[in-house]
């Protein structure tokens, strides 16, 4: 009796890590978004680890809903992406997120056509900043196949008469992040149009591809701006897809 009473104890405390244990595992997610910019594929569903997360995005769509995450299972995962309402597999990767961790995934490159199935699967991590006093924050990824393969980004504050030096983002190629930059804003001046002109060229020349307005409309915004291809052509899109980060 006396050694069953002394091993209670002990089994209490074994089942207490136990469940523990589970806990912290049940609760070591990945927050991702998910962006479609392969232009030459119709909506897809998209499966992590064979659960269907994100379902009929069309392109240039993303999901969940801006700003927020849907939470993925942390470690080594396999996303795969399938044409909605049909079998077919558009992609399938191997993708490793770090528990606790926010991450903007994009799906570009090509699925069929003249270039063969070649789809790029990026995963960003969002180390989202909180910008200085009076400030808004931005940064550009580059996932446009078809569009230069370096970029130069000037952002500029309205009213501008179009990109000055010093080039703002420098030699961005195709499949990178630009880090998040901070810059002042002052809403309640009243610049026609409000906001900034983010232009967009390619590396060296000052003639631009994009050049977009885009208001934040608050200071302490944080915007991420993607570069992506026209659907189904074969050149860059002359809008960003805006992703909301902090409004």
């Amino acid at each position: 009796m006396s050694r069953w009473l002394k091993a209670v104890p002990l089994m209490l405390a074994l089942a207490a890590l136990s469940i523990f244990a589970a806990s912290c595992g049940n609760s070591s997610q990945a927050h991702l978004r998910f962006v479609h910019a392969i232009q030459d594929a119709g909506a897809l569903d998209i499966d992590v680890n064979g659960t269907q997360d994100f379902t009929d995005i069309s392109f240039r769509g993303v999901l969940p809903n801006q700003p927020g995450y849907t939470s993925i299972p942390s470690g080594s995962d396999t996303m795969e992406g399938v044409l909605t309402g049909t079998t077919t597999e558009a992609f399938s990767d191997t993708v490793t997120w770090r528990g606790g961790a926010e991450y903007t995934v994009i799906a570009t490159g090509f699925e069929t056509g003249t270039n063969g199935a070649n789809v790029v699967l990026l995963s960003i991590p969002d180390n989202i900043p909180t910008p200085p006093a009076g400030d808004v924050a931005f940064r550009v990824i580059h996932a446009s196949p078809s569009g230069p393969g370096t970029v130069d980004v000037y952002i500029e504050l309205n009213p501008n008469n179009g990109p000055a030096l010093p080039i703002t983002i420098q030699g961005l190629a195709y499949t990178q992040a630009s880090p998040y930059m901070s810059f002042a804003y002052n809403p309640n001046d009243d610049p026609i149009p409000p906001g900034f002109t983010v232009y967009v060229t390619a590396s060296g020349s000052m003639n631009p591809i994009i050049s977009e307005t885009i208001n934040p409309g608050a200071v302490g915004a944080v915007r991420t701006l993607v570069l992506t291809d026209v659907q189904g052509g074969t050149t860059m899109d002359s809008l960003f897809l805006e992703l909301t980060d902090t409004d």
